[in-house]
């Protein structure tokens, strides 16, 4: 690689497409300093409850924009964009795109990680296994079988979908999560763009085997996924392809990560037993496990950490996953209009104006790890006529860390060695009270780097550490600044309160009848909503919350 005299040395850059935006940041590879960045927002589309979907188009327009109005921005800062040497890639995982391999369009919307359309394709494959055993499956690739993965979505598809059903049948539909469609119009798309995945996201698919790191014929015959319709898996670290066109046309891609395993990265969790905790729409944390696959028996999901290079031997990881994170907040500020801006939760939260014991089980769509429950709803207990919006504002936040607990106990269990420290990241780390609340019912410290796009960061040091690119130096990596949040209550306060959330929990669990859902899918699928309205006691609680914003307001 040539050593031009470079403003800042070689650069390196990052597409970060998320669940709720897209975003392409530049670093510079000899100082992990973060230049410049653009981010667009990616709408999300419900057209029935439980359903969540985007446009392919739309993400692919986002990305294409962020690049080409980055570059402008190197230009401003007087930055000459030709010192980028490669683009490293990270995405929301799970999300299924589906689309003609001749034409380039898609057949459906993109189907996202935390849909349950699929509750009824469950049922379904379960239906013919003993004991309807959801954990029947993890010997092979480490997950549950779950609506959050990615066969269930693409069974449902070729179910549900004319077209997509007629393209599978004609095998001229390609099928991938956000990486491989992103991957394949970038290097040309349908002329000649590479239809491939990395071993991270091809892990969140349940169709891959955990241990061989190829797709696994007993898995694709369990969904009904043809084999040979399936993207080519790859390590997370070479070169892939080259850029076709836009401003960086020709600099190569070279590093590939699912959004959660490219944070472990970014937060140089390289060794066994280090562990973070990533906070954006959804919360996940990863445990670094080394070369061993450990199987958990405890609820948490046995996951690819990444594999840096083709002869690079795969780091394994431990994850407890949780759908709803700061889209509960989402939820506050758009459907009970109790916060105008949801960064005012800090400042709302530690107000004294209400001192209700109140606990909030976000559970829209179900809980996942470690419970794994489709039929759990959102409850809200403790409600007093005292209570008011600050209560439930506060109970938000501490759900949040009280489902890392959860997840937390979980690990120690499987592990069988307490963290004695929790690295953290993402957009809800910004936030101090839950920080320092997160290490209070936790009772360990908390950490948060001063640089908190550690997402992006680990796509980038994956693609500058590639063989052939070699600008970054993953066996010298420098510790960066943080601050640390320390436990600041009792033990046995923070148990009282840990007894009330799992209290809490159970009176979230059972509020969807299987056996009504699995009638009505029959009597006509297409009209099938599979998230129900959730039960009477959150009912109640939203009614409660709306007068008690009216009262405020008033």
């Amino acid at each position: 690689m040539s050593r031009r005299n470079r403003k800042f040395g070689p650069l390196v850059g990052s597409i970060d497409e998320g669940t709720s935006s897209a975003r392409f940041l530049v670093f510079a590879a000899e100082t992990s300093e973060l230049l410049t960045y653009h981010q667009i927002d990616v709408q999300q589309m419900c057209p029935r409850e439980g359903w969540v979907e985007q446009d392919p188009l739309e993400i692919l327009k986002a990305v294409k924009d962020c690049m080409e109005i980055t570059v402008d921005n190197l230009h401003k800062l007087d930055i000459d964009p030709a010192d980028i040497v490669a683009v490293g890639m990270t995405n929301q995982r799970e999300t299924v795109v589906v689309w003609d391999k001749y034409t380039g369009e898609p057949l459906y919307n993109a189907i996202v990680w935390l849909d349950v359309r699929t509750a009824s394709t469950v049922d379904e494959v379960l239906a013919g296994v003993q004991d309807h055993n959801q954990d029947c499956l993890k010997s092979l690739c480490g997950l549950p079988v779950s609506t959050y993965f990615s066969a269930v979505k693409v069974r449902w598809l070729i179910d549900n979908v004319s077209k997509v059903k007629q393209a599978f049948k004609d095998k001229r539909c390609c099928f991938g999560t956000i990486d491989t469609w992103l991957l394949w119009n970038l290097t040309g798309g349908k002329n000649g763009g590479l239809y491939i995945t990395d071993v991270t996201n091809a892990s969140r698919t349940m169709l891959m085997n955990i241990k061989s790191l190829q797709w696994d014929p007993v898995l694709c015959r369990f969904f009904g996924v043809p084999m040979d319709l399936l993207p080519e898996i790859r390590s997370s670290s070479e070169i892939y392809g080259y850029l076709m066109d836009g401003a960086l046309q020709g600099v190569p891609i070279s590093g590939c990560l699912g959004d959660q395993q490219s944070a472990l990265v970014g937060q140089m969790c390289l060794r066994q037993g280090q562990a973070k905790n990533t906070y954006g729409t959804g919360c996940f944390l990863l445990y670094n496990t080394g070369q061993s696959v450990v199987q958990s028996n405890h609820g948490l999901l046995t996951t690819v950490a990444y594999k840096l290079g083709k002869s690079a031997t795969a780091v394994y990881a431990l994850e407890g996953s949780v759908a709803i994170c700061g889209a509960a907040m989402k939820w506050l500020r758009d459907n009970l209009q109790i916060l105008e801006d949801i960064s005012d939760s800090d400042k709302i939260a530690q107000s004294d104006t209400d001192s209700s014991e109140v606990y909030f089980v976000p559970a829209f769509s179900g809980l996942y790890a470690p419970f794994w429950r489709k039929d759990a709803r959102s409850v809200i207990c403790g409600i007093t006529e005292d209570t008011t919006s600050v209560a439930i504002v506060r109970a938000a936040l501490e759900a949040v860390c009280f489902q890392t607990r959860d997840i937390l106990d979980a690990m120690n269990k499987d592990c069988g060695i307490p963290l004695t420290k929790l690295l953290v990241d993402g957009g809800m780390t910004v936030n101090n009270y839950v920080m320092q609340l997160q290490a209070d019912l936790c009772g360990i410290p908390v950490v948060r780097p001063l640089m908190t796009e550690t997402t992006a960061l680990g796509a980038a040091m994956a693609a500058g550490s590639a063989d052939g690119i070699e600008v970054w130096d993953l066996t010298n990596l420098q510790a960066v600044g943080n601050d640390t949040f320390r436990p600041a209550i009792s033990e046995d306060e923070r148990d009282m309160k840990y007894s009330r959330w799992r209290m809490a929990i159970e009176r979230s669990l059972g509020w969807v009848d299987d056996e009504e859902n699995t009638e009505l899918h029959e009597e006509d699928k297409q009209q099938y909503i599979l998230s129900s309205v959730p039960g009477s006691v959150f009912i109640f609680a939203t009614l409660c919350l709306l007068l008690v914003a009216q009262r405020l307001k008033s």
